[in-house]
């Protein structure tokens, strides 16, 4: 979560506001003049300022070769604080609303030539944009698994099923039922040269950086829709963390992250996901137990390196290089 908009605000006109499975809509977003948008990558997302003045993030989800429009889709989330209802129920079409310009904290890797994207729910929105783009340029082959409750749950699914993506995309409906979920591991068994991206909830991104361990490393991405928040265990305590350069120790709540914890401190610290997914918040970790809750760090790379935006302490304090 993010509470404002970075210095570089577009004011964009909603074109167009339509309902594309259960409870998630898909907004078109166009400048009133029908100017050019600043351009976007695959994987891009853009910060995006509700009505009643909350701000979150949104990944775009159209062909990045498209600048006359960003498409996000939203999933109304009623266990949520609010964001997605006040943008589904009040943003109406025509309305302005003031967004970032796309940054991107999940690219797509350069090189590879065959690429295996895993979506569950509303993490299908940054792969849509990576499908499109690969096969509007026939740049690499691809397969895509999209994880979803029912048909009817299921964002784009007309355009998957259409015959340019035949042979390309596996729709899996599990029903709710965690006994009926998509059995991964044939299609993670065997290491290839293909790069990984997945996106979706929580179990999901942690069921594939548990059965892609014999992977390489750099071969796999993932992207997660849920904030440090989220990430809190009924059992979390409070603990302390020194920073090694100021000499600074600041206590860190039992319901806060090292991350809030040091801003609120007034130290700087550069973020963006706040998911554990996108590394940007990586720290040297000098002393103590980290308790590690990233998808980013190697086994090899806890051992000096905490991502404060999720991770917490085992021991009663940690000593970060800061």
């Amino acid at each position: 979560m993010i509470d404002r908009l970075p210095q570089q605000v577009l004011s964009l006109r909603i074109a167009s506001r339509r309902e594309i499975a259960t409870d998630i809509f898909a907004f078109e977003l166009r400048h009133a003049d029908g100017a050019e948008l600043p351009a976007f990558t695959a994987g891009s997302h853009i910060a995006v300022q509700t009505p009643g003045g909350s701000v979150r993030k949104y990944s775009l989800a159209n062909d990045p070769g498209e600048r006359d429009r960003y498409l996000i889709a939203v999933k109304r989330d009623r266990q949520g604080r609010g964001a997605s209802i006040d943008l589904i129920e009040t943003a109406t079409e025509g309305a302005v609303i003031e967004c970032s310009a796309p940054r991107n904290d999940f690219p797509l890797a350069a090189q590879p030539t065959q690429f295996i994207f895993i979506a569950g729910g509303i993490g299908i929105t940054p792969i849509m944009s990576m499908v499109r783009q690969l096969q509007s340029t026939n740049r690499a082959r691809f397969r895509l698994y999209y994880c979803t409750r029912d048909a009817a749950a299921t964002a784009f699914r007309d355009e998957l099923l259409a015959p340019e993506f035949h042979g390309q995309v596996v729709l899996h409906h599990d029903g709710g039922e965690p006994d009926r979920a998509l059995d991964l591991w044939p299609i993670l068994e065997r290491p290839d040269a293909a790069h990984i991206y997945c996106c979706g909830p929580r179990p999901l991104l942690e069921a594939v950086r548990d059965m892609t361990g014999h992977w390489p490393p750099a071969a796999i991405h993932f992207e997660s829709f849920v904030d440090a928040a989220a990430t809190h265990r009924p059992e979390d305590r409070a603990f302390r963390v020194r920073l090694e350069k100021t000499g600074r120790t600041i206590d860190v709540g039992a319901n806060e992250s090292i991350l809030d914890a040091i801003r609120a401190a007034g130290v700087e610290a550069a973020s963006s996901c706040e998911a554990g997914t996108c590394g940007t918040c990586r720290t040297i970790l000098l002393a103590g137990e980290a308790e590690h809750r990233d998808l980013v760090l190697t086994p090899a790379e806890q051992e000096r390196a905490i991502m404060i935006c999720v991770s917490r302490a085992r021991s009663d304090e940690l000593v970060l290089e800061r």
